[in-house]
């Protein structure tokens, strides 16, 4: 794909079309769909890249981490929940078939909702699975899913690492140079966390469906998605923060404010997805389905 080629004229088409077909894909009722498999994804999710990511870093940082982001975007209410939620989880004590059986069902659970997401996916591509394949997708579906976790996971850690290390050179340097050089290395620290991102959805874009995408063809779209989100993170900030939609549900406030996250969240995911499809075909090798899979007519 030569992006050179792609005009400011020809990439606002692009977003019109993108816009066309996202519409006719009906994202909320998708968006909705996997907030549920969320609601009991989520525990199971975070548990799996604390406890993975806690074997080369420090378990109270990676869990600290979760929780400001939560707390950034839904407040401290929905974050403290989360909290309680994973302490009550980690910190039991319970005996080793307790532990096997709470494991398998982790793994099980984390998975569900990147199945509805992988669907949902497959909707908007036009695939479908094949009927006489469905036992060895499954299969493939959950390992494939489990090692989409543990890139998470990973990507976490690669951003623990640096950000601690970007921590220790700011003091270092805050202490011997003028105050311009931390706004230098605070804008090489959003650039990074702009580039984990955009690894995170190229990897879901190119992983997670039925389809056979070229990494050339994901980038940009995966870029797009990048930016898209991370505007849609800072709205909800401040939508969450003036408006606490989940204050007139009592108790359960808390669970409403992380289905809504992810139901925005998803929408914007929905709408990266389908201006990678429309870059695919235009400029790319276009989308085809696996041999699991086939097109929707």
């Amino acid at each position: 794909m030569k992006f050179t080629t792609v005009s400011i004229k020809s990439f606002l088409k692009m977003l019109a079309t993108t816009y066309k077909n996202w519409i006719a894909n009906e994202p909320f009722q998708m968006s909705a769909a996997v907030s549920y498999y969320a609601l009991f994804s989520f525990p199971a999710l975070l548990i799996i890249i604390i406890q993975t990511t806690g074997l080369f870093y420090e378990k109270k940082e990676v869990k600290g981490k979760i929780i400001r982001e939560i707390s950034d975007v839904l407040g401290f209410d929905a974050a403290k929940t989360v909290e309680v939620m994973l302490e009550n989880a980690i910190d039991q004590e319970q005996s080793t078939l307790i532990i096997i059986i709470g494991v398998i069902t982790l793994l099980y659970g984390a998975t569900g909702m990147f199945i509805a997401l992988q669907k949902s996916l497959n909707a908007i591509w036009r695939v479908k699975p094949k009927p006489k394949s469905e036992i060895l997708k499954m299969i493939k579906d959950r390992i494939f899913s489990l090692g989409l976790i543990l890139m998470i996971g990973l990507l976490l850690l690669t951003s623990l690492v640096l950000t601690a290390l970007i921590t220790a050179t700011t003091d270092w340097i805050g202490a011997r140079f003028p105050n311009i050089i931390i706004y230098v290395i605070q804008i090489i620290n959003f650039i990074l966390s702009l580039i984990l991102s955009t690894v995170l959805f190229a990897l879901i874009f190119k992983v997670l469906p039925d389809v056979k995408m070229k990494w050339k063809d994901v980038w940009l779209g995966a870029f797009v998605t990048t930016i898209l989100f991370s505007i849609g993170k800072s709205a909800l900030g401040v939508y969450f923060g003036t408006t606490n939609p989940g204050s007139t549900f009592g108790a359960a406030g808390s669970v409403i404010l992380i289905l809504l996250w992810v139901s925005y969240s998803s929408l914007i995911l929905f709408f990266g997805a389908e201006f990678t499809k429309v870059l695919a075909h235009k400029y790319g090798g276009g989308i085809q389905p696996t041999s699991y899979a086939e097109k929707v007519s």
